[in-house]
């Protein structure tokens, strides 16, 4: 019967009826040739933006359990309607939610991982030659309450399902694959053939927003092939995939990511409380990036730079407030992460100071910097994203 092919499609894709009942038509061509298909469907454009901005009318701290139950009714409406697109064809289809499945997951509201699966009604409609239609981005916890897995979670639950049905596992959605940085910034960015797990999960979790950085290292565990395309199109997109089936030379640099979605805080604090503070911080869920910190001068105290999320920045300075004088406090929202990636970096020297030359150049300060073996990433400010990545692409040639 072929292998089991688990599709993904995003919520530009499902954005209308009208492109849900094409894919519905795809699917029904692609059943030919596969007809082992499962589909994973996110909520319609832009309605998990909506729903958090109704939720935002009434007060301004969803209780999260609530926030959740909201949050999920979007996947189901996709899911029933490209099930019913594929029956009113002729095509015998049917939807799964997280309840129906039982999606155990484990975690906080909004923020929750995959645990298990319960594949065997998946497994049973496909012998009886149904296209299974599943809600991503939710599962239940422990005591049976829906939960959320955050941002482009419908990733992450396309690869969990490849995963329980050893199947392969397609994402399509709104660009024709994986490009050196996002073509909607740069017109010039160079769409990639193939990229390897471990810089795409680099890429992903420094703001790509093609793929979700979960679903990246799910797939990466078991080992996953992925394909990312054009949803509706026969343009060829790019394949996630490990070392072994990847080239064997590799290009310094793979890809390059922005994001704008952190602020920058600066402290000076005293020695002794930074770990207090940082605990605080991580028991309220906040992640914490690009830490820096000077060494104390003639006295106790410290100066500690950090990003978070913006998101999280009153929770954070509430936080911090408690630990540092308000004088003492500076927050920049100012900033933009560039973050350049590359497995090639691990074998040629001289990629930091080419790239801290070209942001010289150009009267570029950096304000942050981290790196890793396969990455190095800058804070600089935002109006000085676009010269950035242009001059970055012609040096080393991408």
């Amino acid at each position: 019967m072929g292998d089991i092919i688990v599709q993904k499609y995003g919520g530009s894709s499902v954005a209308t009826t009208e492109k849900i009942i094409t894919i519905a038509k795809r699917l029904i061509e692609r059943k030919k040739t596969n007809p082992k298909i499962v589909v994973v469907v996110s909520a319609m454009g832009d309605t998990t933006d909506d729903y958090i901005s109704l939720a935002k009318e009434i007060t301004d701290t969803p209780d999260k359990r609530e926030l959740d139950v909201l949050m999920s009714t979007g996947e189901m409406i996709s899911a029933s309607l490209l099930a019913m697109s594929l029956k009113s064809m002729g095509c015998d289809a049917i939807s799964y939610n997280a309840y129906q499945l039982d999606i155990q997951t484990s975690g906080t509201h909004g923020k929750s991982l995959i645990d298990d699966i319960d594949v065997s009604k998946i497994e049973k409609s496909l012998d009886e030659g149904k296209i299974v239609v599943v809600t991503g981005f939710q599962g239940l916890d422990d005591i049976g309450d829906i939960t959320t897995l955050g941002r482009g979670g419908s990733d992450t639950s396309a690869v969990a399902l490849a995963v329980k049905l050893n199947g392969k596992c397609e994402i399509y959605t709104d660009v024709d694959g994986i490009y050196f940085t996002d073509p909607r910034k740069f017109k010039d960015a160079k769409k990639l053939e193939e990229i390897e797990y471990e810089e795409m999960l680099e890429l992903a979790s420094l703001g790509a927003q093609v793929m979700h950085s979960r679903s990246i290292e799910l797939a990466q565990k078991y080992q996953i092939e992925l394909y990312v395309g054009l949803s509706c199109s026969d343009i060829k997109g790019t394949y996630i995939r490990g070392m072994k089936n990847m080239k064997l030379e590799d290009k310094v640099i793979t890809g390059l990511a922005t994001s704008d979605d952190d602020v920058a805080i600066t402290i000076d604090i005293d020695e002794e409380k930074i770990v207090d503070l940082f605990e605080s911080i991580a028991n309220e869920n906040i992640s914490m990036d690009m830490i820096s910190q000077t060494a104390p001068i003639n006295s106790s105290n410290i100066t500690v730079s950090f990003t978070i999320p913006k998101e999280d920045l009153v929770k954070a300075k509430e936080i911090v407030s408690k630990y540092v004088l308000k004088n003492k406090i500076i927050i920049d929202e100012n900033i933009t992460k560039l973050s350049l990636v590359g497995l090639g970096m691990k074998h040629t020297s001289g990629v930091a100071s080419k790239v801290f030359n070209i942001l010289r150049k150009n009267g570029i300060k950096v304000k942050l910097i981290t790196t890793s073996e396969i990455r190095i990433t800058c804070a600089i400010s935002s109006e000085y994203t676009d010269i950035a990545i242009s001059e970055i692409a012609k040096e080393f040639n991408v």
